[in-house]
């Protein structure tokens, strides 16, 4: 399928979108499954949970990756669908990414599904605050760490603020200020349940839309697919857009295997200029 037909399916109707990965891509942050993406495994409930010497690893390499997912600036396809929000045509967004870049892209109607690398939760209080504010505790904890890390070589950052340094043994982790409990950056790690009030308004965007766009996920995750699923089992049209194959091709009304950000920047000019058309022939239609 080509980008005439996707433009042809969504013309006209309210859209839902579901965004993964590899809708970051072009921003720099990695995929986990994309075709040209290095191995990765992406780390579990349990293993930060039950293994201070994981945690620990975790925090010194977070530590650093975080810094430049806050620094990292949406893409064309960030800023498509955006555009698309504002023009009318996209009515929700949800995203299986943490990266806030839809919202930096100026998405207003956007379910973090997985959470987002700005915000640590306490595990025990559940007390919130800012990953910038841990960042100032962690600085003071452990000075100097992260200049001496990146004077070793580049960072790699990985989809959840991760980054990749070996030099961990000595980090020291800062537990929650107001009861001492365990400190976890408040994202859905694999093996946790996504909340039940975060799903719920999720699938309440997909059954007002007329269609369902997937942009950048292979579907692998249920988390996502399901979504599809509901959207198929309404008889709602699914698109999708993503390099490769993914878990829901059979449930698609159109597959593109296309990068995101050519394909949802010719999708937003197509769109609102049918749109801009569609209201300029309503309102002629009404004066005469």
């Amino acid at each position: 399928m080509d980008a005439a037909e996707l433009v042809a399916l969504l013309r006209g109707r309210r859209v839902a979108v579901l965004t993964g990965a590899g809708m970051s891509t072009d921003s720099g942050i990695p995929d986990y499954r994309g075709p040209d993406s290095p191995p990765s495994n992406p780390m579990t409930i349990g293993q930060f949970t039950c293994d201070p010497a994981f945690r620990q690893r975790y925090w010194a390499r977070n530590h650093l990756g975080w810094r430049h997912m806050d620094a990292t600036q949406p893409n064309a396809g960030h800023r498509a669908l955006a555009q698309l929000e504002q023009a009318g045509v996209v009515r929700g967004l949800i995203t299986q990414n943490v990266d806030l870049l839809h919202t930096k892209a100026g998405s207003r109607a956007v379910v973090n599904l997985h959470g987002s690398y700005a915000q640590v939760i306490c595990l025990n209080c559940g007390h919130r605050m800012s990953r910038a504010a841990l960042a100032e505790l962690l600085e003071q904890a452990n000075p100097g760490f992260a200049r001496r890390a990146q004077r070793l070589g580049g960072i790699a950052v990985a989809p959840d603020a991760d980054a990749v340094v070996d030099d961990t043994a000595s980090f020291r982790v800062v537990d929650c200020m107001r009861c001492g409990g365990m400190l976890k950056p408040d994202i859905v790690y694999f093996g946790e349940n996504v909340p039940k009030d975060r799903v719920a308004q999720a699938f309440s965007m997909v059954n007002d839309a007329d269609a369902l766009l997937v942009a950048g996920s292979s579907l692998t995750v249920y988390s996502g697919y399901r979504f599809v699923r509901r959207a198929a089992t309404a008889g709602i049209p699914v698109a999708i857009v993503n390099r490769g194959p993914t878990r829901g091709d059979e449930l698609a009304t159109i597959k593109v295997d296309s990068g995101c950000s050519e394909t949802l920047t010719l999708l937003a000019d197509e769109l609102i200029c049918a749109r801009k058309s569609a209201l300029t022939a309503g309102n002629r239609a009404q004066i005469t």
